[in-house]
């Protein structure tokens, strides 16, 4: 309704404006003096102006926005530069910019706003800057911008939006940690090693695509050819490292700390040099393989980035349902903000055919576990699962001595 009350808004402030010139033409005519005629040459540069300004067009202006770069991580501040640009040294007294951004955007704290009111006057280049202080996780988008002006008076007001769109991807923010496996830690001591997992290299099970970060001397030169692809040498590793993730997609007020926490694990095991995939089931189901390198952890960082908490299914149901877990060889790690009895139960059962699972369950700063999920720790460790709490801003102690025990 308001998109079809607009160009007769427009039209009737132009005919009021015809209006207003004329009468006050007629009074200076008909009343005569100094005083009628000051009024009409007083109002009429204003008139002129006005009429003027109903003929300006505002797709004249060229807007665009600087960013410093595309890939950011949570909590990291963005500036964002906006430039205008236009032809004519038409005098406009003022611009109101607003950059339309996404929700999440919007709704972040800002140090400046993302809307400006600008008084161009002749200049035919300016422009504005603000600051997001703390960019929230996802992938962004700016969508345009909308612009307004008008007259001193209010007669004559302009609005377009100028389509120019651009994405930027926040990734989640991360904690550096010290993984260790927990199978071996009776064997090795408490102390996390950082030496990186290593293979046995004396003995080649089979050939694989290269990955980044295999060795030069890994390369099967004979397959490579065969298959005009580069391809390196699988070799038995003295203990499997590989570990498969299970991330809790439920709506929970710790979501974000999960998908943080998770995060931190996932390149804290690959950095380690093992392996490692995961499972989310958020709107869609998203299973990555178990694999290594560089680019194994970019892909699993881009989904956390996007990962939303709109899981219908909850957290149990995914464990007992989930068929291809029987198919993989690996540590299984749990990560959860909630702890439930089914929960505790499908692990358990989980845990008779791939052995103990490690369930990391995500609290607040300063939450303390509760008589019921004490209860439920008991019960999982009756269970052969093994549950690790982890407080917020303390991801660095997951793997401590003191969390093991």
């Amino acid at each position: 309704m308001k998109k079809l009350w607009n160009p007769f808004k427009k039209v009737w402030k132009f005919v009021v404006l015809l209006f207003l010139i004329i009468l006050t033409f007629s009074y200076a005519m008909f009343q005569g003096g100094f005083v009628s005629w000051f009024l009409f040459y007083s109002f009429l540069p204003f008139a002129l102006y006005c009429i003027g300004l109903s003929f300006y067009s505002l797709n004249e202006l060229e807007i665009s926005r600087q960013i410093p770069k595309t890939d950011y991580n949570a909590g990291e501040p963005l500036k964002v530069i906006v430039n205008v640009r236009r032809n004519s040294r038409f005098p406009i007294f003022y611009f109101l910019i607003e950059d339309q951004l996404d929700d999440p955007l919007k709704y972040a704290q800002q140090k400046w706003k993302a809307k400006a009111l600008l008084l161009p006057g002749f200049r035919k280049e300016f422009s504005y800057e603000y600051i997001i202080t703390e960019l929230p996780r996802g992938e962004h988008v700016f969508h345009s911008f909308l612009v307004r002006t008008g007259d001193i008076l209010g007669l004559v007001e302009k609005e377009k939006a100028h389509k120019n769109e651009n994405k930027i991807i926040v990734y989640p923010a991360y904690t550096e940690l010290l993984y260790r496996s927990f199978e071996n830690h009776f064997d090795q001591g408490m102390t996390a090693s950082r030496e990186r997992v290593q293979r046995d290299t004396t003995l080649a099970i089979g050939v694989r695509d290269y990955q980044p970060g295999d060795r030069f001397s890994w390369i099967n030169w004979k397959a490579s050819a065969k298959r005009n692809e580069i391809m390196t040498k699988e070799f038995e590793q003295r203990q499997s490292h590989d570990v498969f993730v299970v991330m809790d997609c439920v709506p929970n007020k710790h979501f974000e700390v999960v998908v943080s926490f998770t995060a931190s694990l996932l390149r804290a095991i690959l950095k380690k040099g093992a392996q490692t995939g995961l499972l989310t089931i958020s709107r869609e189901r998203a299973s990555f393989p178990i694999r290594g390198g560089e680019n194994q952890l970019q892909q699993l960082f881009y989904h956390l980035a996007r990962i939303e908490a709109s899981s219908s299914t909850s957290f149990d149901k995914v464990i007992e349902t989930e068929g291809m877990f029987g198919q993989q060889n690996a540590s299984f790690f749990l990560v959860s903000g909630q702890l439930t009895k089914p929960l505790i139960e499908k692990a358990g059962f989980l845990g008779q055919r791939k052995g103990k699972i490690t369930l990391f369950l995500i609290k607040g700063k300063t939450e303390s576990p509760t008589e019921n999920e004490r209860t439920l720790i008991a019960l999982a460790n009756a269970r052969n699962v093994r549950v690790l709490m982890v407080h917020e801003g303390e991801f660095a102690s997951s793997f401590s001595e003191v969390n093991l025990r």
